[in-house]
């Protein structure tokens, strides 16, 4: 029986060190996760965003290349970028999950799929409308158009002859 005994403490501990072990691999990836942001800028560099790694905005610059675009297209901006900035983190979260606790971690693998169920890939973009789309109507006055022209009134309408012998055919009695 004593030799079950030792065998049994040896057991215990080989699983214990395991568990310390495991746990000082997700502390190492939770601290590095934590250390982690993502940031994004627009095209033409009028609007930049930095997110921390569990999707919340830090940071939010809107330069003065804005200035003469609608509140609406800012705010569309904006969003799109929140949205791309997100949609990194199950990558950013696989990389640090690779460098410490390893990819074929069952627990780990819960993470990512949670991570990419939470930040999805965002929607492909749609190329950049014009006023003068086809399927759009524009009822705003743009500042590059022409000025408009007065309309012509239009001709004097004429009234038709007539056959009754007391009108005189549209013409004066005069005449």
């Amino acid at each position: 029986m004593p030799e079950d005994i030792a065998g049994s403490e040896q057991m215990l501990a080989n699983w214990n060190q395991n568990i310390q072990e495991r746990a000082a691999r997700y502390q190492e990836m939770a601290t590095r996760v934590q250390g982690m942001t993502i940031s994004e800028r627009s095209s033409d560099g009028s609007v930049e965003l930095t997110i921390s790694s569990n999707g919340i905005l830090q940071n939010l610059v809107i330069n003065e290349s804005a200035a003469g675009r609608r509140m609406a297209e800012i705010s569309g901006e904006i969003m799109k970028l929140l949205q791309r900035a997100q949609s990194r983190i199950p990558e950013l979260l696989q990389e640090a999950m690779a460098e410490t606790i390893g990819t074929q971690d069952e627990t780990a693998n819960v993470l990512f799929n949670e991570a990419k169920k939470n930040f999805p890939a965002p929607p492909p973009e749609e190329p950049a409308r014009t006023p003068y789309d086809r399927n759009e109507i524009n009822f705003r006055v743009e500042d590059d158009a022409p000025p408009a022209r007065p309309a012509s009134p239009p001709p004097p309408r004429r009234r038709r002859p007539s056959d009754d012998d007391d009108d005189f055919g549209g013409e004066s009695v005069l005449s």
